[in-house]
């Protein structure tokens, strides 16, 4: 969503027609068994988790708290929309936090929609010399407008082709606080 921030009256009345997709106890059992796949896979390289700000923070956080191994953090703060409703290059409004040369990093956001941006933080991170960037998102949404040739190494949860927020996700830049995933309710509009 772009354009001015939900009021909360609006929130509010966003969220009462909501529907539920994942519930907060299956969105945690989901974020458990990616963390699971991760550790067998990265625990021996301590890697940069860097998070992609602002939609990756929540699912960051919850994911480092279940990697019982060193790792450092970092995170990245970038978007190809720049206030407008088509992507355009890559603008970094925080480049990453920490030096990625050599190391192994796991970028880390809430969605994977079509990923261009996912995709572009990827091959920027490649560019800076990092030596194996991987990616991590705890929900894929189910359609056929990926970026070609670019899928996520890592995710806790499919959604359909719809509207979604909580979890990190928001609405007009609310309800991103949510502990389950929501989607707009069938009667509005994204």
């Amino acid at each position: 969503m772009s354009g001015t921030p939900a009021t909360a009256p609006e929130a509010e009345a966003v969220l009462a027609n909501a529907d539920l997709l994942w519930s907060a106890d299956q969105v945690e059992a989901a974020v458990d068994r990616m963390a699971e796949r991760i550790s067998e896979q990265l625990a021996a390289t301590h890697p940069i988790i860097m998070s992609v700000l602002n939609g990756g923070l929540i699912p960051t956080a919850w994911l480092v708290t279940r990697l019982q191994f060193p790792m450092e953090m970092g995170y990245l703060h970038a978007t190809r929309y720049r206030s407008g409703l088509r992507g355009q290059d890559l603008d970094w409004r925080v480049p990453p936090s920490v030096p990625v040369e050599g190391r192994t990093v796991l970028v880390v956001d809430d969605i994977f929609d079509e990923g261009h941006t996912l995709a572009a933080v990827v091959e920027d991170l490649r560019a800076r010399g990092a030596g194996r960037v991987l990616s991590a998102v705890l929900v894929d949404k189910l359609h056929d407008r990926k970026v070609p040739g670019f899928q996520v190494d890592f995710k806790a949860l499919d959604v359909a082709d719809r509207y979604v927020f909580g979890c990190g996700m928001d609405y007009k830049e609310c309800l991103r606080n949510l502990p389950g995933i929501y989607a707009l309710g069938r009667d509005e509009s994204a």
